[in-house]
């Protein structure tokens, strides 16, 4: 089979999976579509270092997540600075406390996370954050990589991703509040 035609066949065999990680990721179809194009020409150009050691999906699969990294990395540098003025006022005081109160949660506990309805919930909530933080928490607790390769990866002090996971934290909490724990 010559490189052409594999490589074809590739395509046909593996856009389907390469996308759906792409769409989880980036949660956008367009973005998400225009990285795999990318993963398949930086395949196709280093096709001949493609030893066959592992399967070409696997292989695909690690070029999708560096193009992924460097898409986010090009988003958070070229997104302008977040304002924070829904949670705190001009002294740095909290603007509403009731986003601290303690959920009633009795009875619930992790099977909460099993519902697939506050799912849903949580998952919009992920999509209302800023990008800039969205890309964080994605990064940090959907993919489970490490606060230095996040911050390595994204060009983030330490300090400053934690500030931001704990604001992507807070916001979350918020919108759970309002479209879960007050509706139920």
């Amino acid at each position: 089979m010559t490189k052409d035609e594999e490589f074809k066949s590739w395509i046909e065999q593996y856009s389907g999976p390469l996308l759906k990680k792409a769409l989880y990721l980036l949660s956008n179809r367009e973005d998400a579509q225009d990285v795999v194009q990318e993963v398949f020409l930086a395949a196709y150009s280093g096709y001949d270092s493609f030893e066959g050691k592992s399967q070409p999906l696997t292989w695909l699969m690690a070029i999708l997540n560096r193009k992924i990294a460097d898409f986010y990395r090009k988003k958070y540098k070229s997104e302008p600075d977040i304002r924070l003025d829904h949670f705190f006022d001009e002294t740095g005081s909290w603007k509403n406390n009731d986003i601290l109160n303690d959920w009633n949660v009795s009875g619930e506990g992790n099977e909460l996370l099993d519902n697939v309805d506050f799912n849903k919930t949580l998952e919009e909530c992920i999509e209302e954050l800023p990008s800039r933080w969205k890309i964080l928490l994605k990064m940090y607790y959907i993919e489970e990589k490490k606060a230095p390769e996040v911050s390595q990866e994204l060009n983030v002090s330490a300090t400053n991703l934690w500030k931001i996971l704990q604001r992507s934290r807070v916001q979350l909490r918020e919108c759970l509040e309002v479209n879960w724990f007050l509706r139920s």
